[in-house]
């Protein structure tokens, strides 16, 4: 390590002396899917006496309302677990935001369920990577901070929210309102490489649930009289699928409905994800949704609504981004870490973040890999390793380096 002074060096000793690995077990063996509200109501409990040892005002807040359109096309409200969130010296001259998400992608009836070593060095388990491991690093940095002379300087707010992974519709008014004002953020997503590579520019992410009506009638006595639903569903993400160009991408992913064969289908949801990667291709996107609405509309003479919007918006890699990656570059350097940066194609709450004009890296957390799916790991060694990158970073912003 070079370049490091006395202050510095003391944070990074104690981020090594962290119990991270054990916090990350214990968090784990937790199912804490975006649907199980029992279980998240239990990690946030968990994370809150955790993070309790933080000083500030710490809560558990509510879920915003949300609603999704079910298989029969219609609309309900949908639950989400509570959001933990900390405020700490909101009147300390440099104010940062960092964020986590507790829940995973793994429900409550899913296969995968337990941690355990896939060798030595590499733990599996829902969540270990995406993002346990990742709140670990955050908390572990902090508390470093925190027993730092230069904390005084910086005040922060926390966001750990409930349902990142479904696009956090319960959270996203939370975060926005943590980020008004702040000077940059980190958010603790896994690497988007194992090596430790971050994510740069990300596109954006729409997803839709487009209820189609038509009106039924006898398949075999009367088919002229009906108005297939599941004909004109097919025929929009056929439409949609064309829509595809270079940096837009389209993914027609369901259609729920059908019928009886002796039936003519009166209605079918089709469920469709798009990713522009500005916000440019967004508006190509939403003008090609609307087009091809009204004309499969008229086509099949259906009745068609569309429920939905573009959830993240598009997170380009701007002058502000580029400055603090740098800022993170240089701290990796000092450590005796290689950071390095590339697009990726996923989404997650630094989309959001960017898009209220404040510079975010949003993968501060663990290396690892396989994220949603069975064989999830983490690098254990990367515990230590990112959890000193962030208090490092951390305590330059404190002490006013500049973006």
């Amino acid at each position: 390590m070079r370049g490091l002074t006395i202050i510095e060096r003391d944070a990074i000793a104690r981020c090594a002396a962290e119990p991270m690995l054990d916090q990350v077990m214990a968090w784990a063996a937790i199912n804490s899917g975006s649907r199980n509200l029992e279980g998240l109501s239990g990690i946030a409990t968990m994370l809150a006496d955790a993070f309790s040892l933080l000083p500030g005002d710490l809560a558990l807040l509510a879920p915003s309302p949300a609603e999704a359109v079910d298989a029969g096309g219609s609309t309900r409200a949908i639950e989400h677990g509570r959001n933990l969130h900390l405020k700490v010296r909101a009147d300390a001259p440099v104010q940062l935001l960092l964020t986590g998400h507790m829940d995973t992608v793994f429900g409550v009836d899913h296969p995968f369920q337990s941690v355990a070593w896939r060798e030595n060095g590499v733990l599996g388990g829902p969540g270990v990577a995406d993002m346990k491991g990742g709140l670990a690093v955050m908390l572990a940095a902090l508390k470093a901070v925190e027993a730092s002379p230069l904390a005084a300087t910086l005040g922060y707010e926390i966001v750990i929210n409930s349902d990142e992974e479904v696009g956090s519709p319960g959270s996203a008014a939370l975060i926005a309102a943590a980020a008004r004002g702040k000077y940059a953020a980190f958010t603790y997503e896994p690497a988007a490489l194992p090596d430790g590579t971050l994510a740069g520019a990300r596109p954006g992410s729409g997803n839709f649930s487009i209820v189609v009506t038509g009106r039924s009638a006898h398949a075999g006595r009367n088919p002229e009289d009906g108005r297939n639903a599941l004909v004109a569903a097919a025929d929009l993400a056929v439409r949609l699928a064309a829509a595809r160009a270079p940096g837009l991408s389209v993914n027609p992913a369901k259609i729920d409905g059908g019928s009886p064969n002796n039936v003519v289908p009166d209605l079918a949801v089709l469920r469709v994800n798009m990713r522009p990667e500005t916000r440019e291709k967004q508006a190509a996107a939403e003008a090609a949704l609307d087009g091809a609405v009204d004309a499969i509309a008229a086509e099949h003479d259906v009745v068609i609504h569309v429920h939905g919007g573009f959830g993240r918006p598009p997170k380009p890699l701007d002058a502000g981004a580029e400055r603090l990656f740098g800022l993170v570059k240089r701290c990796g350097a000092d450590l005796g870490q290689d950071i390095g940066w590339r697009a990726s194609g996923g989404v997650c709450d630094g989309n959001n973040i960017a898009a209220c004009g404040v510079p975010v890296v949003d993968t501060m957390g663990v290396r690892g890999g396989a994220i949603h799916s069975t064989d999830e790991y983490l690098i254990v060694k990367s515990l230590e390793e990112r959890a000193q990158l962030s208090a490092l970073a951390l305590l330059r912003l404190a002490t006013g380096e500049k973006l």
